[in-house]
């Protein structure tokens, strides 16, 4: 008789299956620091607002492809990136914060939202005797969302940066208080991660959730559930037995996302997207789909494990399809 044999159902490395803390995710930013990349400014990552999906026509020419030189056509996500500034300037010891030295000029939306002190009377150069006790610096980023009539309320979000502790200090004095682009950090052509919370599905059953198939037409107890829930000993159920529960929003990251083409909106074809509304400021075109829902808060990173294959895809943007 052959081996019975059957891969259990659902990945154990998204586990517990429970929603997001919060909408914008968090980032690992010491694997990417790590890394050296060829960038415009050190700044590791960028927020964006998902739009909606398009249908581009491109030329291919990748190395080696069945269609080189060839015009095709690829489904690309549509990000919305307005400016972000700085709000604060972020010490680290160790996992512990040190200090912070907010911006000398914010936006009265922050102002309204945040404790902030009323007054702050140390500036970023007086801390620079102070790196010997630091080992690490990132910022504290704010999106400037009210010019894509979205919504008031700004997004805050801790990047990383790029270089050594004295690159990354000077960095940080000089986007300090300034405005800073999606084109200042990123290219066309780039690999980047997508961190975004998918779309939020509520409470399913265990076909729908872990992709068991259904039992026979006959079966007792039920065709849309499990055969069994576990052996008699240990008279337990275990937490690998696929159940009913949440499903949706969670927090994923899609690896090697290819940047199609980056721009700003007056230079974009569709402009209006269902259940979104007018792109009024730069844009972002990456290929194939990603999570999350229309108006989702999206966390742009440089690609922390780039594939050989992915790397070597070059698409020329040609135009849109309707």
């Amino acid at each position: 008789m052959p081996k019975i044999h059957r891969p259990r159902y659902g990945s154990l490395e998204f586990w517990p299956r429970k929603r997001a803390r919060k909408i914008l995710p968090s980032v690992n930013w010491t694997n990417l620091e790590q890394k050296k990349f060829n960038i415009k400014l050190p700044v590791l990552g960028f927020i964006g607002y998902k739009a909606g999906m398009l249908s581009c026509l491109v030329r291919d020419a990748t190395p080696f492809s069945l269609t080189k030189g060839k015009q095709i056509v690829l489904p690309v996500s549509v990000i919305e990136c307005p400016p972000m500034k700085v709000l604060a300037v972020r010490f680290y010891k160790g996992p512990a914060v040190k200090f912070d030295v907010l911006a000398p000029d914010l936006d009265k939306e922050l102002k309204r939202d945040l404790k902030l002190p009323k007054k702050q009377s140390a500036k970023i150069e007086d801390f620079e005797p102070k790196l010997k006790e630091c080992d690490n610096i990132r910022l504290l980023f704010y999106t400037v969302v009210k010019k894509t009539g979205l919504k008031k309320t700004p997004d805050i979000s801790e990047i990383g940066l790029q270089g050594t502790l004295e690159e990354k200090f000077a960095a940080a004095k000089s986007l300090l208080g300034k405005e800073i682009n999606i084109s200042d950090v990123l290219d066309k052509g780039q690999l980047v991660d997508v961190h975004a919370v998918t779309k939020a599905k509520g409470f399913a059953g265990p076909v729908k959730r872990f992709g068991i198939s259904l039992k026979a037409h006959k079966s007792e107890k039920g065709i849309r559930r499990p055969g069994t829930l576990g052996p008699w000993t240990p008279h337990r159920v275990s937490f690998r037995a696929p159940l009913a529960g949440q499903l949706g929003f969670f927090t994923r990251v899609q690896y090697n996302n290819k940047i199609i083409d980056l721009d700003k909106a007056e230079n974009l074809a569709v402009k209006e997207f269902p259940h979104y509304g007018i792109i009024k400021t730069a844009y972002v075109f990456t290929k194939g789909s990603m999570g999350g829902a229309q108006k989702r808060q999206i966390m742009l990173t440089l690609a922390a494990r780039p594939t050989k294959k992915t790397a070597r895809e070059n698409f020329e943007f040609i135009k849109i399809i309707n």
